[in-house]
């Protein structure tokens, strides 16, 4: 029982940090992939642009911190928050700049 009473929390581990790093690093590099692939099926080009800066951003950041290995809870917390407003709120930015 004091084994289980000793343990961290989960979310206090590095190597969650670093799951999570990964995870929001390879999401982004999958948008920005999904929206070119919608550009070549007639999806307008301002507004793919436009949506996928963000996740530009987020893969560039992430590159970084991948290759040099210094994951932080700031990149997280952005990350989630940005993938989650984007995917939240995409239809009704689609439609505003479309129209």
């Amino acid at each position: 029982m004091s084994e289980i009473e000793n343990r961290p929390s989960p979310f206090s581990k590095d190597r969650f940090k670093i799951t999570l790093c990964k995870v929001i690093f390879f999401y982004s590099v999958f948008f920005v992939v999904m929206k070119i692939m919608a550009l070549f099926n007639g999806y307008p080009m301002k507004v793919s642009l436009i949506m996928s800066t963000p996740f530009v951003l987020l893969s560039l950041w992430g590159l970084y911190i991948v290759r040099n290995k210094t994951f932080n809870w700031l990149y997280v917390i952005l990350g989630i928050l940005v993938v989650s407003l984007v995917r939240y709120y995409e239809l009704s930015i689609f439609d505003y700049l479309v129209n």
